[in-house]
């Protein structure tokens, strides 16, 4: 497991439930193992936004991605995305029957349920590399 970065997002993981921290912690590996994945990428940042720890990438070549689980929904667990951009709009067309969607901005697990891990994988290179794409499809450098 990479080692925290930050105390902060060390203590946010440590205060989660003990049965929903694995979740949890299956999700951050999962998003430094899929950045891992795209050349030149560069560095991912782990941060708390809004109090969840979110990636990014360190010169902003990507949308961030944010994790948590909240008391009011204990069953429950999310990926969030920036509900500004498209992502979750496409990830839906792409995978209409591997997650459960909330609105444009989450893919929302169960605590039973299986991740669908190679989709996942997809769905957060698709946000870290977001803004690279738009610039390429755009032709701005």
């Amino acid at each position: 497991m990479k080692p925290f970065a930050s105390a902060e997002v060390a203590a946010r993981f440590s205060a989660y439930p003990p049965n929903v921290r694995p979740k949890l912690l299956a999700l951050r590996e999962l998003v430094f193992q899929a950045a891992a994945t795209v050349k030149g990428l560069g560095e991912i940042e782990e941060s708390l936004k809004w109090g969840e720890p979110a990636y990014a990438t360190k010169d902003r070549s990507g949308s961030t991605v944010r994790i948590d689980w909240k008391k009011k929904d204990p069953d429950h667990y999310a990926m969030y995305f920036n509900c500004k951009t498209s992502l979750v709009e496409t990830f839906r067309t792409i995978f209409p029957n591997d997650f459960k969607f909330e609105g444009n901005r989450a893919l929302v697990f169960s605590l039973e349920d299986k991740v669908p891990r190679d989709s996942l994988e997809i769905c957060i290179v698709a946000s870290l590399t977001y803004h690279l794409k738009k610039r390429s499809a755009s032709g701005v450098k």
